[in-house]
């Protein structure tokens, strides 16, 4: 049975070969993801299998930055560096600050 993300064979029309322009987060998550490889928090097969374990629908709603990052916070969480509430709160203060700069 072919999971939600083995699009290996399927008919998916062309593939954009050319090269482009990453917005700067993107290029912030795959940093974080080489740093964290380096020191020894997270393996290629976790990432993937955080990935493949999104399910379906965010799998399809995500950019692949955004299910890189999604990977990386899940991982993080698994492994104990950052907690769920460590992580909401530095969340509101992100969206706080956001907030009275607009």
């Amino acid at each position: 049975m072919r999971a939600y993300h083995d699009l290996g064979g399927l008919p998916a029309g062309p593939v954009e070969r050319a090269e482009h322009d990453y917005a700067l987060w993107e290029k912030r998550v795959d940093a974080m993801l080489v740093l964290l490889g380096d020191k020894g928090l997270m393996r290629t097969d976790e990432l993937r299998r955080a990935i493949e374990g999104l399910g379906s629908a965010a799998y399809e709603r995500m950019s692949y930055y955004e299910r890189w990052l999604a990977a990386i916070v899940e991982i993080m969480i698994e492994r104990g560096v950052v907690t769920v509430d460590e992580l909401g709160r530095k969340m509101a203060e992100i969206e706080e600050r956001r907030d009275e700069a607009l």
